[in-house]
């Protein structure tokens, strides 16, 4: 492949002595290094896979690096998104990034855009930079990425996470398929849970990210051959790398068509979940319209005023009663509602016959999980099988905003 960046800038000696072991290899040289300082790349996130690759990839060299960040650093964050620290908890993430990539190198450019990326906004902040990564976290985001990506003629350099398992590829609709041949709508609500409610390893997306970082040096360079057209499977559990294809399809909904039909939209629509990786969740979005919810000063009333007709219901996994809960609510999962609800509708178990039997349907249902996503899913579970929604209340910000509004003691996560 032909490098991607043909202009060159100038190198300090100051510079050539930093980046010695680069121009030794002949693959790199002095033109690759004047290459790299000359390019741009745009990161789409700086949270668990941004951190890595902003960090590689400011001490590589690259000339000018953007920022696409909206979040604040808190310390749950700290576990695995490396390039933030305790000393900048509670500011902007982009200003912390900026903060540490400075120190690592001087002389890279940093641009920062302190924004959400919208449909509106994605082709103006693309447009200036060679590559785009995305280290996002959420479905609509890497539509999103993807779509303004083919429009644009950028590759997309893409890594996803959760728990133990990444992958890995590069998107490039003119060199090979996009994002969309591979998964052409996205999933249906509910279906993916995020790593804010299934967890991941700290050290995965230090492992994802450095690697695209790797194909964004690639790119730039043109050496090697990079993930376009392959996906990398990574387990870490098994320390086991796969690679498998990615055919472009003829029929792709975004890149069979030309550059100038393809329209740029905001997924969240689609995808039932914000473009964003924060905690709070509103139940505003289409799939929930209707659904009553409560906040955590009213359900501290109705849990002291309790007469027997109002039940709690901890909709989190096991594991994560553990670490905090309320007293005397009803715990029973997400994922088993939802397995039972199936089970029940496709006439394969009666309704006695599943843990929906322990929800009783004459009394009202206060559910909460840990931040609001799981518990308003749950309700529409519920409702499916003739549960009244009327009686049912989701608690907004669930056990994080008790603990921050309720109980200060509580340990949170």
């Amino acid at each position: 492949m032909q490098p991607l960046v043909n202009h060159v800038a100038d190198l300090s000696n100051t510079e050539i002595k930093r980046y010695s072991r680069h121009l030794i290899m002949p693959e790199v040289g002095i033109e690759g290094q004047r290459r790299l300082k000359a390019a741009s790349i745009l990161l789409i996130g700086t949270g668990g896979l941004g951190s890595p690759t902003a960090l590689y990839l400011a001490a590589a060299g690259i000339g000018r690096i953007g920022l696409v960040d909206y979040d604040v650093v808190d310390e749950t964050n700290l576990q695995r998104q490396v390039i933030h620290g305790i000393s900048t908890v509670g500011i902007n993430k982009i200003d912390s990034a900026e903060k540490r990539l400075k120190d690592l190198n001087p002389d890279v450019i940093i641009e920062k855009y302190n924004v959400p990326l919208t449909s509106d906004n994605a082709l103006e902040l693309f447009e200036p930079y060679d590559v785009i990564v995305d280290g996002t976290d959420n479905f609509p985001t890497r539509y999103l990425v993807n779509d303004a990506c083919v429009k644009l003629g950028k590759p997309n350099v893409y890594g996803s996470i959760f728990r133990f398992e990444g992958q890995l590829s590069v998107f490039y609709a003119k060199e090979g398929p996009c994002y969309r041949c591979m998964f052409p709508e996205p999933p249906p609500p509910g279906l993916v849970p995020s790593c804010a409610e299934g967890g991941v390893l700290g050290i995965l997306p230090g492992t994802v990210g450095t690697m695209q970082a790797t194909e964004a040096i690639k790119l730039i360079l043109g050496i090697g051959t990079p993930m376009i057209g392959k996906m990398l499977l990574y387990d870490a559990l098994d320390m086991s790398f796969n690679t498998i294809k990615v055919r472009k399809n003829p029929e792709c909904p975004v890149c069979s068509k030309h550059a100038d039909e393809v329209e740029l939209i905001d997924y969240e629509q689609f995808c039932g979940m914000p473009a964003h990786d924060r905690s709070n969740f509103s139940t505003l979005e289409p799939e929930y319209a209707g659904m009553h919810e409560i906040t955590v000063h009213e359900l501290k009333a109705q849990m002291e005023n309790a007469n027997g007709d109002v039940v709690v219901l901890d909709v989190r996994d096991p594991h994560e009663w553990e670490i905090a809960a309320l007293p005397g609510t009803l715990r029973i999962p997400k994922g088993d509602i939802q397995q039972a609800k199936n089970a029940v509708l496709a006439g394969r178990k009666l309704y006695e016959e599943t843990v929906l039997a322990q929800i009783p349907k004459d009394k009202t249902l206060l559910v909460h999980c840990r931040s609001g996503k799981r518990s308003a899913d749950s309700i529409n579970f519920l409702k499916e099988v003739g549960y009244d929604v009327d009686k049912m209340y989701n608690v907004a910000g669930g056990i994080l905003a008790w603990a921050k509004e309720i109980d200060p003691k509580m340990p949170t996560y």
